[in-house]
């Protein structure tokens, strides 16, 4: 498995882009991975999971995504650590919320991912979404 850090963080955003979810994630993690997503549009009160809790959120967000792509605008590796600056869109798949199908979703992201050992052991995220309250 690869130990640089930019390239275990790329290689979790590549699975993401070709459909895995859930336990077909669960080998880019050390056991006691977390993440901390600062306050956003669709979290305003930001979050914390553990790796089960990630996994199963995956799962939930796969449903809801007829695909995603994330666009790495530049990446540094401090230690053990990748700093992403990246664009994320994503196609919603079903009428869901304020969502409707076909609509794409946008965000410009801030990623902090700390490895050790190959394995990501946290990814802090700074998730800036474009507007999506306005229909056409």
């Amino acid at each position: 498995m690869a130990r640089d850090p930019i390239a275990v963080a790329t290689a979790l955003l590549r699975a993401l882009e070709a459909g895995h979810r859930g336990e077909d994630l669960r080998h880019h993690f050390a056991p006691s991975a977390s993440t901390t997503e600062h306050p956003n549009r669709l979290k305003p009160a930001g979050a914390r999971a553990t790796l089960d809790q990630m996994l199963a959120a995956s799962e939930v967000g796969a449903g809801l995504l007829a695909r995603q792509e994330y666009d790495v605008r530049s990446a540094v590796a401090v230690g053990d650590t990748a700093i992403l600056r990246l664009t994320w869109s994503g196609v919603v798949a079903r009428d869901a919320g304020p969502f409707r199908r076909g609509d794409e979703l946008v965000a410009h992201i801030a990623q902090f991912v700390e490895t050790a050992d190959g394995l990501i052991t946290s990814i802090e995220t700074f998730d800036c979404y474009e507007p999506f309250d306005a229909r056409p």
